[in-house]
């Protein structure tokens, strides 16, 4: 089994490497276990409480169950994975059944915040793109999956994800073994980066 981290600031293009992996593998050979998934239960705050969360910060990750899922899948047993609502802020009743694959990939902005988990992974891969592009995609994603206004992204960006990003994530760098510089666009990183996740599958 591999064990990819795959890392990066918000809006950084991870979801597009990722889905560049998984054009590689078959579905049956990868499973994708996303950072945002173990964000803990929020339920008992009032809903005006919960939606001023940061969620940028690591204590709002649930480290402690994702590393024990992870190490989990790593002895060959299925999980039963959380379901996470940005839009209440809740963890779900309901889980996700993920089965051991040959290669899993922990993806997530603040996923090397977490020695423990760090220690979990095979590969750990940052993907590094401009503010100003991650900014965009990030104005374009709260809008259209948040339901948040243009003023009430920017106002959380200068607040909350750039600090987090240069206190938190930016110095996470240093922990990656490969960086994939211009996010999900640079296909000469992603070709590197597929085969060594190749080589590594079949040594």
């Amino acid at each position: 089994m591999l064990i990819i981290g795959i890392a990066g600031g918000t809006g950084s293009g991870k979801t597009t490497v990722v889905k560049k992996i998984m054009e590689l593998l078959s579905t049956q050979e990868v499973a994708v276990i996303p950072q945002d998934a173990y964000y803990k239960d929020s339920s008992h705050l009032p809903l005006q409480e919960r939606l001023e969360l940061n969620f940028d910060h690591p204590d709002s990750l649930d480290f402690e169950l994702l590393v024990k899922h992870i190490k989990e899948l790593r002895k060959g047993k299925p999980i039963e994975q959380p379901i996470y609502s940005y839009l209440t802020c809740s963890r779900s009743k309901e889980t996700i059944p993920v089965a051991p694959a040959q290669v899993i990939i922990i993806e997530g902005i603040l996923i090397f915040s977490s020695q423990e988990l760090r220690k979990c992974m095979d590969i750990k891969v940052f993907v590094d793109a401009d503010a100003d592009d991650r900014l965009s995609r990030v104005i374009c994603r709260d809008i259209m999956e948040r339901g948040r206004s243009v003023d009430k992204v920017l106002q959380r960006y200068e607040a909350v994800v750039k600090p987090m990003h240069l206190q938190f994530i930016e110095p996470a760098k240093r922990y990656a073994d490969i960086i994939v510089p211009q996010g999900g666009h640079n296909q000469v990183a992603i070709g590197m980066l597929l085969a060594t996740i190749e080589k590594h599958l079949k040594t």
